[in-house]
């Protein structure tokens, strides 16, 4: 009979190991696709950041590093900023508007992409309206400042940006911020020849309008359309429109931040490599299994 117990004991200790196991190898599992999602997105985030590419930004006094992109990649035309946003990156242009969809400034694949200027526009901007795309990102990537246009206190308080094409810079005053739909046929109709039908154009930009400006704008001017997704409506685009100018805008000049003690903690925590957390969730899940089984065998002895 106490043999019988000490067996059953035995098994039942051995089921509770195993229990233990299984549940620790299904939290590391978890925890590790958790990370690993964790991480493949931080990186698609940090491909797209406009700080890869500070070291290539034009002027029209200096443009060697510009002109070193243009050596990595032919396709980069210019170089597209909103002032006082995080819209500050290379422009491209190719023959199809595919390509760099999920491809960077450099050439590289990248599911953030590119900012590119519609295929069926001259890349002097001599058009009358020249359409300009990029993804819709979160944390304020590529497009993603865009949706921020569609709150009316940030569309009035960021009125201009700046092109870069020709080797040289030029101002853009932005008028309007529409949603439309993707396939409005009028919008996305590139280069209307006619006077009738930039008339038209002119009278579409207005009717969709969320907000706008008493800008003059005429059939003479070259407009210049942001445009990225909005999930605010089926199929839906928000369109940032401006018009290009001859005078240069600055930016606000930004602020210092001299940062607290949380932001410098936040910083040294969100600057910390992914894999160094998981080794580091490891171990201390492994130490409380180790604790946890230590209790387990305690009890069987007192048992």
């Amino acid at each position: 009979m106490f043999h019988m117990k000490k067996i059953a004991k035995f098994i039942v200790k051995g089921i509770d190991h195993m229990v233990n196991l299984i549940a620790l190898l299904l939290v590391l599992m978890t925890m590790f696709l958790s990370c690993y999602m964790l991480w493949d997105s931080n990186q698609v985030y940090q491909a797209a950041d406009a700080k890869n590419y500070e070291a290539y930004i034009p002027t029209e006094k200096h443009t060697k590093s510009f002109e070193e992109l243009q050596k990595i990649n032919p396709d980069v035309i210019g170089w597209i900023r909103v002032n006082d946003t995080n819209i500050n990156y290379p422009l491209l242009q190719t023959d199809n508007d595919d390509t760099y969809m999920n491809t960077d400034a450099e050439g590289k694949y990248s599911l953030s992409g590119a900012i590119f200027l519609h295929c069926g526009n001259k890349p002097d901007f001599s058009d009358f309206n020249n359409i300009i795309y990029g993804h819709h990102m979160e944390k304020e990537k590529m497009f993603g400042d865009i949706g921020n246009f569609t709150d009316e206190t940030y569309f009035d308080e960021h009125p201009y940006g700046n092109l870069f094409f020709d080797g040289k810079d030029h101002g853009i005053e932005f008028y309007a911020l529409m949603q439309v739909d993707a396939y409005n046929e009028t919008i996305f109709n590139v280069c209307p020849d006619t006077s009738e039908a930039k008339q038209a154009y002119l009278l579409e930009i207005i009717d969709n309008a969320l907000y706008k400006r008493e800008l003059n704008i005429t059939e003479d001017d070259h407009l210049v359309l942001l445009t990225t997704c909005t999930s605010d409506m089926t199929n839906g685009r928000n369109v940032l429109v401006g018009r290009l100018t001859d005078q240069v805008y600055p930016e606000k000049e930004k602020a210092k931040n001299l940062g607290t003690g949380i932001d410098q903690l936040k910083d040294m925590i969100t600057n910390v490599p992914v894999i160094i957390w998981m080794i580091v969730i490891i171990i201390v899940l492994l130490l409380l299994n180790r604790q946890i089984g230590k209790k387990g065998r305690k009890k069987h002895e007192k048992d």
